[in-house]
């Protein structure tokens, strides 16, 4: 069976990349393995590089409609709560980038992709198709399904997350890996917290081999909060692949240790906590990493990101937009050249936001002599320490070559 051009996940990534070549005229097939759609998760933050992405698909309304906009970013010492360092946001970052900084829910986030892309003529959607092989054979791509069906197209778009069984026919390496950290999650709802606590407002709190933190989702309504620790699951993950494996505040407070008051009335605060291993990959060391002939990767797929930047949704969302701006005005692709270009517009940007992911985690993570310059340097150097104008200033518009 031939069809279009296929997008290989249902997830945030995927929804955007099937509407990047959707609005560029390319009509898509989107492949999701699960039953329905949806995103596993609570909050997720976009800074003006991924809001501005959003703005030019048209979607700055549906955005505003579901997100909240903090007015400051604050870095306190979890044991102690003094403070360390702050950013302004709100009005001060979107004068300074032309688009604020959001944070919002992921289902939230997912949903406005879906309808957006459904609004779109040409692209369709198939639930229930799970990926067991993918090959490229000459001038078409063979996917094979869980269901014993296949499928040949001349272009395959894998956005199926960490895990991707489409990044086996384009590098070809090992599993992911775990970092040694776990996560810990929970949402509470606005109205169950005091109303000192309601500030419009990112919040970190920095440890020794941890950091929280928290905000606003849902126009203000609910805020999501993570704790991120150093440690194994006891007794191992149940699921290494689980985004969203029940968890305790007795295990998370025995993981995190004395912490200050408003910290503790945080945590008590929350309903019901989940908990994830963290795994990731090394770095992209170059654009062979998301593209091979046919087959390109985007998102988490090609790039996962540890979560110490708040980056990973929105270079899944740059990834899609490079990819559409890449194909309008072209009739017929040449694929190979095609995904070849996005894979050298990209590799670069998304290997350095995983750099510095990393790096971020070991200075948020400090213990001894780094915790004390870490500091002291944010005491000094306020919020240029903190501010990431090469990141929030993105993404580069990419030359069209005809």
């Amino acid at each position: 069976m031939e069809t279009s051009v296929i997008v290989a996940g249902g997830g945030i990534g995927g929804l955007a990349a099937a509407l990047a070549l959707s609005r560029a005229g390319v009509s898509p097939t989107l492949l999701e393995q699960a039953e329905a759609f949806g995103e596993v998760g609570a909050g997720l933050q976009l800074g003006p590089n991924a809001v501005r992405v959003l703005a030019d698909w048209g979607l700055r309304a549906a955005l505003d409609a579901v997100a909240a906009y903090p007015d400051e970013l604050r870095v306190r010492d979890a044991g102690r709560g003094r403070a360390l360092g702050g950013l302004r946001l709100g009005h001060a970052f979107a004068e300074r980038y032309g688009r604020p900084y959001a944070s919002l829910h992921r289902a939230d986030l997912h949903a406005l992709l879906l309808q957006a892309l459904r609004s779109q003529t040409g692209a369709r959607l198939h639930l229930g198709s799970r990926l067991v092989s993918v090959a490229e054979q000459g001038d078409t791509v063979r996917l094979e399904r869980a269901d014993g069906s296949a499928l040949e197209t001349p272009a395959l778009i894998g956005c199926d997350g960490l895990w991707s069984r489409v990044r086996s026919a384009v590098t070809g390496d090992a599993p992911p890996r775990p970092t040694g950290h776990l996560a810990y999650r929970g949402l509470i709802a606005a109205a169950d917290l005091p109303a000192p606590l309601r500030a419009a407002r990112v919040s970190v709190w920095l440890g020794p081999r941890l950091h929280v933190v928290h905000y606003p989702v849902r126009r203000g309504e609910a805020f999501n909060l993570v704790a991120v620790v150093h440690g194994a699951a006891e007794g191992g993950p149940r699921d290494a692949r689980s985004w969203s494996e029940p968890a305790t505040l007795a295990e998370l407070q025995a993981a995190l240790g004395p912490v200050h008051a408003e910290l503790a009335a945080w945590l008590h605060a929350v309903p019901a906590w989940t908990r994830w291993v963290l795994h990731d990959r090394e770095p992209l060391a170059g654009p062979q990493a998301m593209a091979r002939g046919r087959i390109a990767l985007l998102g988490d797929a090609a790039h996962p990101m540890r979560p110490y930047l708040a980056q990973g949704a929105a270079m899944a969302l740059e990834d899609a937009w490079t990819l559409g701006r890449l194909l309008q005005g072209r009739a017929s692709p040449d694929w190979a050249s095609h995904f070849a270009r996005y894979a050298a517009l990209r590799w670069a940007r998304n290997a350095r936001v995983q750099r510095r992911s990393r790096r971020n985690g070991g200075i948020f993570h400090a213990q001894g002599p780094l915790r004390w310059a870490r500091d002291a340097a944010m005491a000094v150097l306020g919020e240029r320490l903190l501010d990431n104008a090469w990141l929030y200033n993105g993404p580069a518009a990419p030359e069209r070559a005809r």
